[in-house]
C-alpha cells in the first residue's frame, strides 16, 4: 500500500493580516466556548427545576387514559394526587393502636401540600387499616412523600407495620431513582472516559482538552435544553436527561477522537500548527457531519412518536449532538491549535516521521485480504446465532412496582395493601361518561370480574363519592341531604375499586374487560387510571416501535446514499447494522432473563435501543467508509479498503469503547428502563467496533471489490490486483 506524500516543511511567510486572523480566531472559539461553559455550567444543578418525573410526562399524547387524567381537575376541584397509609399488625390492631393511627393522620394532614385525609379505614380482618392522603400536584411531591415517612415513622406505635404508597409513593421512589442523575451518574462517566483516554493517548494533557470539549459541549446543551423546557416547548424528565448527559459526552468524545487521529496526521506533514489545523478539519468535518447527522435524523424520528418522553428526547437529543459536533469541530481545534504538537507530550509527532503501522490492524487486514468470504461468511453467522435470543425478548411492558431496581417503599406498601384489601384500593380505573347513563355504567362495571365496588365522585359528599347502581348501598355516614354526583359538561366521573393490584396483570385484564362493558353501555365513555395508562403506554410503544424503525432505517439510507455517493456500500452497511443490533437484543434478551433475572422489558426498550444502536453503530462504519472512499480514490477499492482499515482501527475501536463505557454508567441510576438501555447499547457499540466495523463490513467490500461503490464513478475505476 502506498502512503500519503512525504512531508515537506512549508515555505514562506504569511502576512500580517494572516497572521493575526489565526491568533484572533481561536482565541474568540475558546472565550465563546468558555463564556458559554460558565454560563451553562450552574444549570447542572438547575435543570431539575424543569424537569418532571410524574405520570404526565411519560403518557401518550392521545390515549383515553390521557384525556381522563386532564379532566381529573375539573371534577375533583383539584389536581391531587392520592398517597396511600397503610397500617397493619399481626394478630389485630387495638383501640390503642386505632387511637394512635388516628393522630397519625391529624398530623400527616398538616402538611403544607396535603388536602383532607381520608379516614382510617379498616380491612375486613381487623388486622389494618388504609387511609388516603390526597398531594396537590404544585406541591413537591417527594418532599411531601418522605415528610409523610418521616411522620409515620415516628408516631405509628411499636409492632405496627406501615408505609406510604399509592400513585405519589411510586412517583416519590421515582424521584429519589433519579437523585443521582446530575451527579453521580456524570461523575462515573466522565471518570470513565478520562481513564480510557489516558490508555488510549499515555498524556496528561491530551485528555483533558477531549474532556473539556465535551463538558463544554454538554453544558452549552443544558442551557439550551433548559430555556426550552422553561418555555414549554419541550418537556423533559429524569429518563431524557440522563440519556441527554450520555449522549453529548459519547458523541462530543467520539467526535473529538477522529479529529485528534487527522491532527496527529497532519502534524507529521505539516510544520505549521494552522496548516495541519486546515488539513485535520478538511479530513474530518464529513465524517462528523455525516455521523452526528446521522444520529440526529434518527433521534427527530422519535417525534414520530405519540408517547411524551420519546417526543421529547427526539429534539432534545438531536440539540445535544448538535452541541457535540459544534465543540467537536471548533473547541477542540482551537485547543489543539493552540497546544500545538505539546498536547501529545510526551509522544509527540514529528515533522517527517512515518506512520508507523500497527501490528494488530496490520494483522486484521492480512486476514481480511486472504480470507475476506471466510471472515464475512463466519462472521455472519455468529451475528445470527446470537440474534436467535430473540426469541427469549418479552419487551411487553412491567408492573409498575417493577420499574425501579432496589429497594422501594411504595412497592412493600402495596403488597401490604394487597394482603389486606382490595389490590387496587387507592389507584381505582376511573371512568368517565354520559351523566344519563350512570347506573348503566355502574352496574356494568360492576358486573365486570375483577371489579371490587363502584363510587362515582360526589361533590356534596363529605367524603367526595358517593355509591352508585342500581342495588347500591347507602353511603358509609350520615346524611341529611340527597347525595348528587358532580357533573362536568353533562358527563360523570365513576371510580372502580379493582380486586388486582393496579400493576398487575389481572388488573390490566380487567380494565380491558371494563372498558368493553362501558362501551356496551355508551360509545363515547372513556377509562384511565393508573392501570388504563400503563395498558395505552404499551400499546403505544408498541405502535410507535413498529412505525419509527422503518422510518430511521430509510432515513439512514438517504443520508449514506448521499455520504457515499454509491447504492451498494450504503445497503451494506444498513444490513450490517441491523444484524448487529437483532444480535445484541438477542444476546441481552438471554442475559436479562438468567442472569440479571429482570421481569421483563418495557416495549420502548427495543425502540430506544435500535435509535441508538443504529444511528451511533452506523457512525463507526460512516467513519470506516468514508476513509475507505478516500483512499480508494488513490489506490483503487481493495487496497483502498485495507488502508482504510489500518489507519482507522485504533481510532474508531477507542471511539467503541468509549462510548460503550458512557452508556454503561447508566447502569448507576437504579432504574429498570435505564439499566437495560445501559445494557444493551454498550455490548451492542462494542460488538459493531470489533466485530462488525473490523471484520464483517471490510470483509463483505473486499470480497465484492468496487462494485461497493455502483453507480459512482469509483465502481468503474481500474481495480487495483487483488
Amino acid at each position: 500500500m502506498t502512503a500519503h506524500p512525504p512531508a515537506t516543511p512549508e515555505t514562506g511567510r504569511p502576512g500580517v493580516g494572516t497572521r493575526i486572523l489565526r491568533v484572533v480566531l481561536p482565541t474568540l472559539l475558546i472565550l465563546a466556548w468558555v463564556a458559554a461553559g460558565g454560563i451553562g455550567g450552574p444549570y447542572f444543578g438547575k435543570i431539575g427545576e424543569v424537569s418532571s418525573n410524574d405520570q404526565a410526562s411519560y403518557l401518550p399524547a392521545s390515549a383515553d387514559a390521557t384525556r381522563v387524567s386532564e379532566l381529573v381537575p375539573e371534577f375533583a376541584g383539584s389536581d391531587r394526587i392520592p398517597a396511600i397509609l397503610v397500617f397493619a399488625r399481626e394478630g389485630g390492631l387495638t383501640a390503642d393502636d386505632l387511637t394512635a393511627i388516628d393522630e397519625v393522620l391529624a398530623a400527616a394532614g398538616a402538611v403544607d401540600g396535603v388536602g383532607e385525609t381520608s379516614p382510617a379505614i379498616p380491612s375486613d380482618d381487623g388486622t389494618a387499616v388504609q387511609a388516603i392522603v390526597p398531594i396537590s400536584s404544585d406541591a413537591e411531591l417527594d418532599e411531601v412523600v418522605a415528610e409523610l415517612r418521616e411522620i409515620i415513622e415516628e408516631k405509628s406505635p411499636a409492632g405496627i407495620v406501615h408505609a406510604v404508597t399509592g400513585p405519589a409513593g411510586f412517583s416519590a421512589d421515582l424521584v429519589a431513582a433519579f437523585a443521582g442523575i446530575d451527579g453521580l451518574l456524570l461523575l462515573v462517566a466522565l471518570g470513565a472516559v478520562f481513564l480510557i483516554l489516558l490508555v488510549v493517548y499515555r498524556s496528561p494533557l491530551l485528555p483533558l482538552l477531549v474532556l473539556g470539549t465535551a463538558v463544554f459541549s454538554l453544558s452549552a446543551a443544558i442551557l439550551a435544553v433548559w430555556w426550552l423546557a422553561y418555555a414549554g416547548v419541550v418537556q423533559i424528565n429524569g429518563q431524557v436527561q440522563g440519556i441527554l448527559f450520555i449522549l453529548v459526552i459519547g458523541a462530543a468524545t467520539d467526535y473529538a477522537l477522529l479529529y485528534v487521529s487527522r491532527y496527529r496526521e497532519a502534524l507529521r506533514r505539516h510544520a505549521r500548527r494552522w496548516d495541519a489545523t486546515r488539513a485535520a478539519l478538511r479530513g474530518s468535518v464529513e465524517p462528523i457531519l455525516a455521523s452526528g447527522g446521522t444520529v440526529i435524523a434518527g433521534l427527530l424520528c422519535l417525534l414520530f412518536s405519540d408517547l411524551n418522553s420519546n417526543k421529547a428526547l427526539g429534539p432534545v437529543g438531536a440539540l445535544g449532538i448538535g452541541f457535540a459536533m459544534l465543540g467537536a469541530l471548533t473547541l477542540l481545534p482551537a485547543l489543539l491549535l493552540a497546544c500545538g504538537r505539546a498536547a501529545f507530550w510526551p509522544f509527540r509527532p514529528r515533522l517527517g516521521d512515518g506512520e508507523k503501522p500497527s501490528r494488530l490492524w496490520g494483522a486484521v487486514a492480512s486476514l481480511v485480504s486472504r480470507r475476506a468470504r471466510v471472515v464475512w461468511i463466519v462472521s455472519t453467522l455468529a451475528l445470527l446465532v446470537a440474534a436467535l435470543g430473540l426469541t427469549q425478548l418479552k419487551a411487553d411492558g412491567v408492573a409498575q412496582s417493577e420499574l425501579i431496581l432496589g429497594p422501594s417503599q411504595a412497592r412493600d406498601g402495596q403488597a401490604l395493601l394487597g394482603e389486606h384489601f382490595p389490590g387496587g384500593s387507592g389507584s381505582p380505573a376511573v371512568i368517565v361518561g354520559d351523566e344519563a347513563s350512570l347506573t348503566e355504567l355502574a352496574d356494568a362495571a360492576l358486573a365486570v370480574d375483577g371489579v371490587d365496588s363502584v363510587v362515582a365522585l360526589s361533590e356534596n359528599s363529605p367524603t367526595g363519592t358517593m355509591p352508585v347502581g342500581t342495588n347500591a348501598p347507602p353511603p358509609p355516614f350520615p346524611t341529611t341531604v340527597p347525595l348528587q354526583p358532580t357533573v362536568v359538561d353533562g358527563r360523570v366521573m365513576v371510580q372502580a375499586t379493582l380486586s388486582d393490584a393496579a400493576d398487575s396483570a389481572g388488573a390490566e385484564e380487567s380494565v380491558r374487560r371494563l372498558r368493553e362493558a362501558v362501551a356496551g353501555v355508551d360509545p363515547d365513555a372513556m377509562v384511565g387510571g393508573v392501570t388504563a395508562t400503563a395498558i395505552d403506554t404499551d400499546a403505544t410503544s408498541v405502535h410507535d416501535r413498529t412505525l419509527i424503525i422503518p422510518i430511521v432505517l430509510a432515513v439512514i439510507l438517504v443520508i449514506l446514499m448521499l455520504l457515499l455517493r454509491a447504492v451498494v456500500a450504503p445497503l451494506l452497511l444498513i444490513g450490517s447494522v441491523i444484524l448487529s443490533f437483532a444480535a445484541a437484543l438477542g444476546v441481552s434478551a438471554l442475559v436479562f432473563d438468567h442472569l440479571f433475572g429482570f421481569p421483563g422489558a418495557d416495549p420502548a426498550v427495543p425502540l430506544y435501543a435500535f435509535v441508538f444502536l443504529v444511528a451511533l453503530g452506523v457512525d463507526y462504519n460512516i467513519f470506516l467508509m468514508t476513509r475507505v472512499r478516500e483512499e480508494s480514490a488513490h489506490l483503487g477499492t481493495r487496497p483502498g479498503i485495507l488502508r482504510g482499515l489500518v489507519v482507522t482501527g485504533a481510532v474508531i475501536t477507542s471511539a467503541g469503547v468509549v462510548l460503550a463505557a458512557t452508556f454503561a454508567a447508566l447502569g448507576v441510576i437504579p432504574i429498570l428502563f435505564l439499566a437495560q438501555i445501559a445494557f444493551i447499547v454498550a455490548f451492542g457499540v462494542l460488538l459493531d467496533t470489533i466485530l462488525v466495523r473490523s471484520l464483517l463490513v471490510p470483509a463483505v467490500a473486499y470480497d465484492i471489490g468496487r462494485a461497493i461503490w455502483w453507480p459512482s464513478p469509483l465502481a468503474r475505476a481500474e481495480q487495483a490486483p487483488r
